[in-house]
């Protein structure tokens, strides 16, 4: 290495050089809390593309000149999650104490997959692990892992179903005629994902209708019976505890009993709502969790985390390990402590480190909290929605998520359902593009709809009020 270059890494450890970083993300949040400024860009994909068209760079710029391009070009135009009218997608803006520990995680560059590579991050990962499992019922056998999200969860729990089903399946692949998976219509498609990761095939998943947004648990014993009537295995169930499109919750005690009954492996994607634990208020619409196998949980959704800090969680760690069972003695030397042997990763940030972080400062109790105010605001939104004849709530929110139409100014019935359905398809871009604020949308029963996730704690009844009275002054814009 030159020395100009071993000159500039020294002084960029110095005090001095990180101030520019904390003083940009500082800035950030001052601006962003406040609600001024636009809540996204105005900009088109090709005009932001245009901004770093550039050749690659061959010499290093001075790094205060580096910062001030982060302020310039990005921090200006993208999406910003501080700001309270962003209620968008389910992406938080993450709780502060855990922003703060990114650069922590950044420096100490653990990977929390051997003891011997992270010694004290791997400890700190199985006593979060035994604190959630704990949680969520589970007894002293539980065990688990980070993950990158929900995606990864379900599909390393589904990994550990597949193997429970059919141990000889690492070897000798699934065969010609794989187990079954049943989920419901509005499950995650990491679930459909999985199955065609894991060489079961999409014709292997058997989805559920719903009723009220919910799986039917009365479809799910009929296709269960049909199962077995036709000798089919059944590798797993999957139950949804907070839905992305509704935020609906599976009665998890029914669809738990019926599994136990009849031996059959039921993992739940809690991804968003298993942080209804941590609430005094929420926390029975969980009720029955503990009957899982296996457990989804991204604590970068309803805990405020920064991405990425998903968690998979099992009854029986023994699962995991079983399931990830390869030998690998250039790495594994650890037994039980490390966690690679029951990761889907090896090359793994110390993620569990913010999780912690944040777990001490604010308190399980005290994000719980939290949670139980984003879901009074979302609540008080769909009272909104109520007094006015110009839109429609679809939903009572069972969380922090709504869907609602706009029917035109006119109201229920002034409008075809082709014109209603035309209106809440350019409502939303058109809205977002004005930088008033920001919502998302989704399909449900194959009508185009509106979709708000309150994941702000900063968010009022005040600033939903204005996304309401944005979305229909646009809304008559566009009928004009």
């Amino acid at each position: 290495m030159s020395d100009d270059v071993l000159t500039e890494l020294e002084r960029d450890t110095a005090p001095e050089a990180g101030a520019g970083f904390l003083d940009l993300v500082a800035g950030y949040f001052t601006e962003t809390r406040a609600g001024e400024g636009p809540v996204s860009t105005t900009l088109t994909p090709e005009e932001i593309a245009a901004r770093f068209d550039e050749p690659l760079p061959r010499e290093g710029r001075p790094l205060e000149e580096v910062v001030e391009r982060l302020r310039r070009d990005l921090l200006s135009d993208s999406n910003r999650l501080y700001h309270p009218r962003y209620v968008g997608h389910q992406v938080s803006p993450p709780l502060p104490a855990a922003v703060w520990t990114e650069m922590v995680i950044g420096a100490l560059n653990q990977s929390v997959a051997v003891w011997e590579m992270s010694p004290v991050a791997t400890m700190v990962e199985h006593r979060v692990v035994r604190w959630m499992a704990d949680l969520a019922g589970f007894g002293p056998d539980a065990g688990g892992t980070l993950t990158s999200g929900g995606t990864e969860a379900t599909f390393t729990a589904l990994l550990a179903a597949r193997n429970a089903a059919l141990p000889d399946a690492w070897e000798n692949g699934v065969g010609a005629d794989p187990p079954v998976v049943l989920y419901g219509e509005h499950a995650h498609y990491a679930v459909t994902r999985a199955l065609g990761e894991l060489g079961l095939g999409l014709r292997s998943g058997i989805p559920i209708p719903s009723r009220g947004f919910g799986m039917d648990v009365e479809a799910l014993r009929a296709a269960l019976d049909a199962q077995e009537r036709a000798g089919r295995r059944v590798m797993a169930v999957v139950a949804t505890a907070g839905s992305t499109a509704t935020g609906s919750f599976d009665d998890l005690r029914a669809i738990g009993e019926e599994c136990e009954r009849r031996g059959v492996w039921l993992h739940v994607d809690g991804a968003h709502g298993a942080s209804a634990l941590l609430s005094s208020r929420h926390r029975g619409r969980l009720d029955g969790l503990h009957m899982a196998r296996s457990i989804a949980w991204d604590p970068h959704k309803m805990m405020l985390l920064p991405l990425s800090a998903g968690m998979v969680l099992v009854r029986d760690r023994g699962d995991l390990e079983r399931a990830f069972a390869q030998r690998a003695p250039y790495l594994f030397h650890g037994g039980a402590v490390d966690q690679g042997v029951r990761s889907f990763m090896c090359s793994r940030r110390a993620d569990v480190l913010k999780l912690w972080v944040a777990l001490q400062r604010y308190g399980a109790d005290g994000i719980g909290r939290v949670y139980d105010g984003l879901c009074d605001v979302a609540r008080a939104f769909r009272g909104m929605i109520g007094e006015r004849r110009d839109f429609e709530a679809l939903h009572d929110p069972e969380c922090n998520i709504l869907c609602f139409r706009y029917l035109g100014s006119g109201g229920a019935g002034s409008r075809s359902d082709a014109e209603v359905d035309a209106l809440n398809r350019t409502l939303r871009p058109a809205y977002n593009r004005s930088g008033a604020g920001w919502v998302t949308a989704t399909v449900l029963e194959g009508r185009p709809v509106l979709r708000v996730t309150v994941m702000n704690p900063r968010t009022t009844v005040g600033d939903m009020r204005a996304v309401l009275e944005g979305l229909a002054a646009e809304g008559r814009r566009l009928e004009g």
